[in-house]
């Protein structure tokens, strides 16, 4: 499966980059099909630019991997252009919807990049820990079972000293250990419950939710704190790439001359742009 996942990947990147450097090979050519080149440095730009790809395979690995395709992508596109493919009618209609996709791209990359960087996400991650506001969460197991009359026999055993854990892998649909949770991350029925006991204690009746009948038990419980800013980093660029979109088309909108009509041909009033 990784295999043909690396395979599909790398055919997508035959079309979607050009390339152009310098690269070690033979004189800097992996290959030549009917006359034309492929040089190291596509197969290099082409893995350079995956991510995915570069953090699972050496280039070297990738380049014994990837060359048949490029090589392959190559014979199909000279057999298209020898069926004057290019000139098609299909041909030109694709080509303009993909430039316009392009184009779309890179104008909302280079929009985007100009709002993302270091100083806003510091800004954005230093307003996130001036409002955070501290409430209790705590870690805690449980077992989870299908019936109520299971989740009571569980209960029984722990009473004569049964050992959570053990009786755990015994009866739990899920893994025991749930981690830090405040209240309101569970389902209100597991929230409320868990919230009720205290460090050590387990829950004395089966809690009943959705899932099936839980017995929990709590392990530790603390205030909670803001994330560090690498834990939540992502999130936050994502946010401000959201806001950056949104603030590239609300701008967009409101010097746009727009007209809208609906599937029956009448106008659809324009919103303005706030």
């Amino acid at each position: 499966m990784q295999k043909k996942c690396l395979a599909l990947t790398v055919a997508a990147l035959l079309v979607s980059v050009s390339f152009n450097a310098n690269a070690e090979g033979k004189n800097g050519i992996a290959a030549v099909v009917n006359g034309e080149k492929i040089t190291v440095a596509e197969l290099k730009q082409g893995y350079e630019s995956n991510k995915q790809i570069k953090e699972q395979v050496s280039f070297k690995d990738f380049y014994e991997k990837a060359l048949d395709i490029f090589v392959n992508g190559k014979m199909l596109y000279q057999a298209a252009e020898g069926e004057k493919i290019t000139q098609s009618p299909e041909y030109k209609k694709q080509l303009a919807i993909a430039q316009e996709e392009i184009a779309r791209k890179i104008y909302i990359e280079k929009k985007v990049n100009a709002k993302v960087n270091d100083t806003a996400v510091k800004k954005l991650y230093d307003d996130y820990k001036k409002n955070f506001q501290a409430e209790k969460e705590m870690k805690a197991k449980h077992i989870l079972v299908d019936s109520e009359t299971t989740a009571k026999e569980v209960i029984a055993k722990l009473k004569k000293g049964g050992n959570f854990d053990t009786l755990a892998k015994e009866y739990s649909k899920e893994p025991a250990e749930l981690g830090y949770f405040t209240k309101g991350m569970m389902v209100p029925e597991f929230g409320n419950a868990a919230f009720t006991l205290k460090k050590g204690e387990y829950s004395q009746t089966p809690v009943k939710t959705q899932f099936g009948y839980h017995v929990i038990m709590v392990e530790d419980m603390r205030d909670a704190k803001p994330l560090p800013l690498k834990t939540i980093e992502p999130q936050l660029k994502g946010l401000l790439t959201q806001q950056a979109i949104a603030e590239v088309l609300q701008t967009l909108t409101k010097n746009a001359k727009i007209e809208k009509y609906d599937f029956n041909g009448n106008v659809i009033p324009n919103t303005p742009a706030q």
